[in-house]
């Protein structure tokens, strides 16, 4: 600590309740502000996690949101007011921030999490706290923090209802160990039409915060192995008790399916897609577009459309620089399913150039 530069007197007129408690004291306060915290999500969740991480002291906080400010969002996203609508999240947010904390480091990340970015973005940070909204980033932070070793801080929300755990700590249970399995089409909420109260991300999302200073801190009974559950009706909560699996805890980014990364309740709509009869009348225009496939080799042998590049699914994140920016490109598999995975991976990226073919190629044969 010596080679620390020591608290100013505003600093520590600021972080003087913290100072005061044998259990932080200036020890812990200048671990806080070497921390270094990635918070994803700069929503319902993000927000109070966000304001309390700023407002404590930690040193770098990064804001990952490629979202923009919507009219729908300020019921439950504090941070944001009318004149911040159509801005983006992570500027609006660090605005706010700054004003709340000028001390802290705030690096902005304007992107949605994905296989293509997630490693470098996690591999930054001490620290990972999700505030996402969808299983597909949850278990791709999940398995980016198993790969490179660091803790999760998680929570989650659902009209009434929000739960809080912390995965991958000290060798405790992952996500994985409590949810094995993304959930189905069905059992996915819908996510543009479930609501929630709207002072249900502020709840959860100070737990979140509370846990992930623990973490740092090593304060404290951390929610390694628990879920904690709050209903917001009746104030009632529980704590559910989990164990590391094995099997589970193993899974890790090179190892996972990246079917798990898209998301069943946010598929992409038609406006994303084409028919097969669209396909023929673009294939025989002046400009066709660019045809990939993303199946195997070996069924790429058997048969694909003339013309079409070879990417297979599991390699997309690693090879999207391959796929081309500058023209249309219509993406294939056999059935439409693996295809419309690879335009979700790809939209969330950048590729705005991107159709995935309905009913792939049992449809355009029949």
């Amino acid at each position: 600590m010596s080679s620390v530069p020591p608290f100013t007197a505003p600093e520590r007129q600021r972080y003087r309740r913290h100072l005061q408690l044998a259990e932080i004291g200036e020890a812990g306060q200048l671990r806080l502000r070497q921390a270094r915290v990635l918070v994803v999500g700069a929503g319902g969740l993000g927000c109070p996690i966000l304001q309390y991480l700023a407002a404590a002291g930690v040193g770098t906080l990064g804001l990952a949101d490629a979202d923009k400010v919507e009219l729908t969002n300020l019921p439950r996203q504090i941070l944001y007011g009318p004149a911040d609508v159509g801005q983006p999240k992570v500027e609006a947010a660090a605005r706010a921030l700054r004003h709340l904390n000028d001390l802290n480091t705030y690096a902005l990340h304007p992107v949605r999490v994905s296989p293509a970015n997630v490693r470098a973005l996690v591999a930054a940070y001490d620290v990972v706290v999700d505030g996402s909204d969808n299983f597909p980033t949850r278990y791709l932070l999940n398995d980016a923090c198993v790969s490179l070793g660091r803790p999760l801080v998680s929570g989650a929300i659902y009209k009434f209802e929000g739960q809080v755990s912390v995965f991958n700590y000290q060798d405790g249970p992952t996500y994985r160990c409590l949810f094995p399995e993304p959930p189905s089409a069905a059992e996915a909420p819908d996510c543009n039409t479930t609501g929630v109260l709207n002072v249900l991300p502020g709840l959860i999302g100070t737990v979140q915060a509370t846990e992930a200073l623990k973490v740092v801190l090593g304060l404290g009974d951390v929610l390694s192995g628990r879920l904690w559950v709050l209903d917001t009706l009746t104030f009632q909560s529980r704590t559910l008790r989990f164990k590391r699996d094995a099997v589970q805890s193993a899974i890790n980014l090179d190892t996972a399916n990246p079917a798990d990364y898209f998301d069943v309740s946010c598929a992409p709509t038609a406006a994303a897609s084409l028919t097969a009869e669209e396909l023929r009348q673009q294939l025989a225009s002046a400009a066709p577009p660019l045809l990939l496939d993303v199946r195997g080799p070996l069924e790429f042998q058997r048969r694909h459309l003339p013309g079409a590049l070879l990417l297979p699914l599991p390699e997309l994140a690693a090879r999207a620089a391959e796929v081309p920016r500058t023209r249309p490109v219509v993406v294939y598999c056999q059935s439409g399913v693996r295809s419309a995975q690879a335009v979700e991976q790809l939209r969330t990226i950048g590729y705005d150039n991107v159709l995935t073919l309905r009913g792939g190629l049992e449809e355009y044969s029949g």
